[in-house]
Order: structure tokens, then C-alpha cells, then sequence
């Protein structure tokens, strides 16, 4: 059953690669605009990874033997173990890393979820810098480093897991 769900973490990886392949050639469909195309094909590659997330999550707590449990987070999966487990450690170490895979797709969920904020016109004599939260970045190159690490990770959850 473990390796079942590792399966449904590859393919959504793998439709995600076939996306982003496709959004780099620009293959045009119903004479829609390129910029047109190519948000559709980063918007649906982040929702791809978003669902290979959620699966992840679902594998890891099947690798525990909580075989009905659907974590929807890091906390909930979390909250089913009463000792430290060390694949949650790793997604923890991630959580807390800004820069990992883990926090990029947060980034990407918040955006594909959320209105974007109006940007503010800025007044000549009223130029004032501020540091804001950085945007998600949906470029392919940042959502192919995603989607290579997470493959890389659960691989090597499954490799791991499979030597038991």
C-alpha cells in the first residue's frame, strides 16, 4: 500500500516535468496569447506539485502504519505520531529552511489561493523602500528545482523505507 502512494507522488512529479516541458516550447493551443499559455502551464505545474505534496504527506504516514489517515499539513501529520519520527524531522527541517522546496510550493499555494495584493503607485517625492514578503516564483526553472527535489526526497523515502 506504501509504495502505492510513492507511485501517486511520482506521477504528479512526472505530469508536472511533462508540463513544464511543454511551457518551454510554447506549444500554442486555441490561438491563445503565449503569455496566456504559459501561465496556464506554470499555474497547473504548481498545482501538480501542490498534490504531490499532499500525497507526500499521505506516504509518510502510511510508512507509519496510520493506513486511513489523510494529513492535509505538516502539523496534522505531526499530531499523529506521539514520538519523533524521523521523515516529519526532515519535512520539519525543510518548513524551517526559507529556501527549501517545502516553503517554495507555500509560497506557490498562497499565491494560486489568495487575490494578488494591488501594487501601490509610488509618489516621486514619496519613495520610501520597504522589504515585503518575497513573490512565489513561477518561473520553470524554480518550479523544475522544485519538483527535482521533491522527487529526489521521496525517492529517497521510498528507498529508505523499502529496506525495511
Amino acid at each position: 500500500m506504501t509504495s502505492q502512494w510513492y507511485s501517486v507522488v511520482s506521477q504528479k512529479l512526472h505530469l508536472a516535468r511533462v508540463l513544464l516541458v511543454q511551457e518551454e516550447r510554447g506549444v500554442p493551443v486555441d490561438n491563445q496569447p503565449p503569455a496566456v499559455l504559459s501561465q496556464a502551464m506554470t499555474q497547473a505545474t504548481a498545482e501538480m506539485l501542490l498534490r504531490a505534496q499532499q500525497a507526500l504527506l499521505v506516504m509518510v504516514a502510511r510508512y507509519h502504519q496510520h493506513k486511513q489517515a489523510q494529513p492535509r499539513s505538516l502539523s496534522e501529520l505531526e499530531s499523529l505520531f506521539a514520538y519523533p519520527v524521523p521523515d516529519v524531522e526532515a519535512l520539519q527541517q525543510l518548513a524551517a529552511d526559507p529556501n527549501s522546496w517545502w516553503n517554495h510550493l507555500a509560497k506557490l499555494d498562497k499565491a494560486l489561493s489568495e487575490p494578488a495584493t494591488p501594487r501601490k503607485q509610488a509618489a516621486a517625492e514619496n519613495v520610501i523602500a520597504i522589504a515585503s514578503e518575497p513573490e512565489a516564483d513561477f518561473s520553470p526553472a524554480a518550479l523544475e528545482k522544485t519538483r527535482s527535489a521533491m522527487a529526489a526526497f521521496s525517492r529517497e523515502l521510498a528507498d529508505q523505507h523499502s529496506e525495511w
